[in-house]
């Protein structure tokens, strides 16, 4: 029986999440799989992928091929350069020791670029909230500046319009006082003949 490496969908609409699996080369891609051997969530950044590193690679080296999605999974994991190192043990390039030196080295190699990765995602996305924050600022600034001038507006149209009602007030009064001075002034001119 063929067996293939593949990805079997999962997920809902434009949200996948797939299982690493091991199946029958003649199997629907979500039909029955032998083994399940891992998870791939290309949703998160970087991808998430958790792998069962020994039966990949047992998997492998019975014989099964890899998709090639899920040939680029098991390279960056290692698992086909594990593979290779074996291979070349079993030929007498080099021994196990040696084998495992090289993958240990490519493992941590693998891994400090994995962090600088997430280091640098981390600032982005910082430095993005930072910028974000400022541009919210300067717009609330804006709009602040915006309302403190209809507000000073208003104020001085209410100021005006206070002044302008007391000065009819005043002029008012000021003819009524005139008023009432100016029937008294002939009323007291004809008793002074």
């Amino acid at each position: 029986m063929a067996t293939k490496i593949r990805l079997a969908r999962h997920g809902r609409k434009g949200r996948p999440f797939y299982h690493v699996v091991v199946a029958d080369s003649r199997a629907p891609r979500d039909g029955r799989y032998i083994e399940r051997i891992g998870s791939y969530n290309p949703m998160t950044n970087p991808a998430t992928i958790d792998l069962n590193f020994d039966r990949a690679l047992y998997w492998l080296q019975t014989g099964a091929q890899p998709t090639d999605t899920a040939k680029a999974i098991l390279s960056y994991e290692g698992v086909l350069l594990k593979k290779h190192l074996l291979e070349g043990v079993k030929k007498g390039a080099f021994d196990m020791a040696a084998a495992d030196t090289k993958f240990e080295a490519w493992k941590k190699e693998k891994i400090a670029k994995i962090q600088a990765k997430i280091a640098r995602l981390a600032n982005e996305s910082e430095s993005e909230y930072k910028a974000r924050l400022e541009a919210e600022a300067k717009v609330k600034e804006a709009k602040a500046e915006i309302v403190a001038k209809k507000q000073a507006e208003i104020a001085a149209a209410k100021a005006e319009a206070e002044a302008a009602a007391r000065a009819e007030v005043e002029a008012a009064a000021t003819e009524a006082v005139a008023a009432e001075v100016a029937p008294e002034a002939p009323a007291e001119t004809p008793a002074a003949e």
